[in-house]
């Protein structure tokens, strides 16, 4: 008798304990990501032998934005984060992945990983995503790209910085999925010209 309880006392803590520790913050409703408006064509091959090619690196980020989360500018020196809003991964990746595609789609510009590039001449395109969030004293969605181009068999440096601000209806992950997601192929359609400008 003694030896059969011991099992049940042993699983009757546990779930006490279920209750009380939590082993990571409770998921939001739903994810949010970015999807690119100027998208490539399926099926179409593309060959850096007869078009220009380049590096997207990922942008770095300051430290409010090396989260998923969707910071919200409360006030000029005060930070917050949209209550149940979460990137299915860091910004600064989905951005440059939006840029990919915007550059292969509007300026038909072979986008190479890092390792691709080892052997074949192509340019690179740096930079920092300074903000991605939204703006509560002016209620708008803010992207700002410092870019750093080199260009291909160039060894100067470019720089350009490219600003969106999208209105929002309100502060919550709806509307900042929504008015990023604008705001960052606004941004990417810019840069997207600059580059292919020459």
């Amino acid at each position: 008798m003694r030896h059969s309880l011991l099992p049940l006392s042993a699983v009757a803590a546990t779930l006490a304990l279920s209750g009380c520790i939590s082993f990571g913050a409770k998921p939001p409703p739903s994810l949010l990501t970015l999807n690119a408006t100027a998208q490539p064509q399926p099926g179409q091959t593309q060959s850096s032998a007869n078009a220009r090619s380049i590096v997207v690196q990922t942008p770095a980020v300051p430290t409010a934005l090396a989260t998923a989360r969707v910071p919200v500018q409360a006030s000029v020196d005060t930070i917050a984060y949209v209550k149940d809003a979460q990137w299915t991964e860091p910004p600064a990746r989905l951005f440059a992945r939006l840029l990919s595609d915007t550059l292969t789609a509007q300026a038909n510009i072979v986008v190479l990983s890092p390792a691709q590039s080892v052997s074949d001449p192509s340019g690179n395109l740096a930079g920092e995503l300074r903000q991605f969030g939204l703006d509560a004293t002016t209620q708008q969605a803010v992207v700002v790209y410092d870019a750093a181009l080199t260009r291909v068999n160039a060894t100067a440096v470019e720089k350009r910085r490219f600003e969106a601000r999208v209105p929002v209806s309100a502060i919550d992950a709806a509307s900042a999925a929504t008015s990023l997601n604008q705001a960052a192929n606004q941004v990417a359609g810019e840069v997207a010209t600059w580059v292919g400008g020459r």
